[in-house]
C-alpha cells in the first residue's frame, strides 16, 4: 500500500514517487518522477524548485498516482505525457506512432551531411519521408532546411493525422504534405532526398523486446519480417525510381543490418555513398546511397 500523495509538498511527492519507481526497478526513476510531477502541475524544473513547498491537491494526487501505476506497468513516460522531443522539436505522439528515439537523429545528421556535400539543386529541395509516423525525421529536416519542401507517407491514417498536427504546431505545415500509401507507392519524383526509419526487428525477436517497446509501440512499425529486411526490399526499389540524379537515400537500420541493406541498395542500381553512420552507442545506424548522375 502506497502512502497517499494528497497534502504532501511537491518536493515530498517527487521523492515519494522516485522511491516508488525505484522499488519497481525503473532505472530512470528520478528523472521520470520529476517529469511526471512537472506534467501534473504544469511546471518545468525551475517551477518545481520554486513550488517545492506547495501541497498537492486531491485531483493532482489522483493523476500522479495513475501515472505511477502506468509507469510501473512499463508504459514509457513519453506515452504518459503524449509528447517527445526529437531534434529539439516537441512532437505529439499517438498510439499509431513510434516514440522517436535519439538513435534516429543519426538519420537526420547523415542526411544533412549528404545534402551539404552534394551538388546544390537548382530548385527548392524536395524530401520524401517513407513511413513518417509522427513526422519526426521529415520535420527535423524541414526545420534545418528553410527552402525545402517535404512529403511524408504512412499506411496509417491515424499516424498521418499526428504528423499533420505536429507540422502545424511547429509552423511547418506550409512546407509539409502527408499522403496515405505504402512507402512510396503514391509518390512521383524527382526527390533530392528520400529518408526512412522502417520496421526492422525480426519477427521472432518482437516478444523479447523491452516492455516499453513491445507493449506500447505499434507492432506494424516494429516487425520487419523473418530477417528484418522486408521493408527495405519494398521501399528501396521504389525510392530508387524517385531520386533525382545524385539524389540521396538514407535509411535507419538495426544492429548488424548495414551490409545487407547496402546490398539491397546496390541491387536497385544505387551507388554507395560513404560508410554507415554510427549512433552514440557506436552501432552503425544510418546507411546511405545516391542515384548515379545522369
Amino acid at each position: 500500500m502506497t502512502e497517499p500523495l494528497v497534502g504532501q509538498t511537491v518536493d515530498a511527492a517527487r521523492r515519494a514517487l522516485t522511491a516508488r519507481l525505484k522499488s519497481g526497478s525503473i532505472e530512470s526513476a528520478e528523472l521520470d518522477a520529476r517529469m511526471l510531477v512537472g506534467a501534473v502541475l504544469g511546471l518545468d524544473l525551475t517551477g518545481l524548485i520554486a513550488a517545492a513547498h506547495r501541497r498537492l491537491g486531491a485531483e493532482e494526487s489522483i493523476r500522479l498516482d495513475d501515472f505511477a501505476r502506468r509507469r510501473l506497468a512499463g508504459e514509457p513516460v513519453a506515452r504518459l505525457l503524449g509528447t517527445r522531443e526529437f531534434w529539439g522539436l516537441p512532437l505529439t505522439l499517438s498510439a499509431a506512432t513510434l516514440v522517436p528515439r535519439p538513435d534516429t537523429e543519426t538519420v537526420v545528421e547523415l542526411a544533412l551531411e549528404l545534402l551539404r556535400a552534394g551538388p546544390a539543386p537548382v530548385h527548392h529541395l524536395r524530401i520524401a519521408d517513407l513511413g513518417t509516423g509522427s513526422g519526426a525525421i521529415l520535420l527535423a529536416l524541414l526545420s534545418e532546411l528553410p527552402r525545402a519542401h517535404g512529403v511524408g507517407t504512412d499506411i496509417s491514417g491515424d499516424a498521418l493525422k499526428t504528423a499533420r498536427h505536429n507540422a502545424i504546431d511547429l509552423g511547418l505545415a506550409d512546407r509539409a504534405d502527408f499522403i496515405a500509401c505504402d512507402y512510396a507507392a503514391a509518390l512521383s519524383g524527382p526527390f533530392d532526398l528520400v529518408v526512412s526509419n522502417p520496421p526492422y526487428i525480426r519477427s521472432a525477436e518482437i516478444a523479447g523486446l523491452a516492455t516499453e517497446v513491445r507493449n506500447f509501440d505499434p507492432h506494424r512499425a516494429l516487425d520487419g519480417g523473418r530477417d528484418g529486411l522486408d521493408a527495405y526490399r519494398a521501399l528501396i526499389p521504389q525510392a530508387a525510381q524517385l531520386l533525382a540524379p545524385s539524389g540521396a537515400l538514407v535509411v535507419e537500420v538495426g544492429q548488424g543490418q548495414h551490409d545487407d541493406v547496402r546490398g539491397l541498395m546496390m541491387a536497385a542500381g544505387l551507388a554507395p555513398d560513404g560508410p554507415a553512420k554510427a549512433d552514440l552507442a557506436g552501432i552503425r545506424r544510418a546507411v546511405s546511397c545516391r542515384r548515379k548522375p545522369s
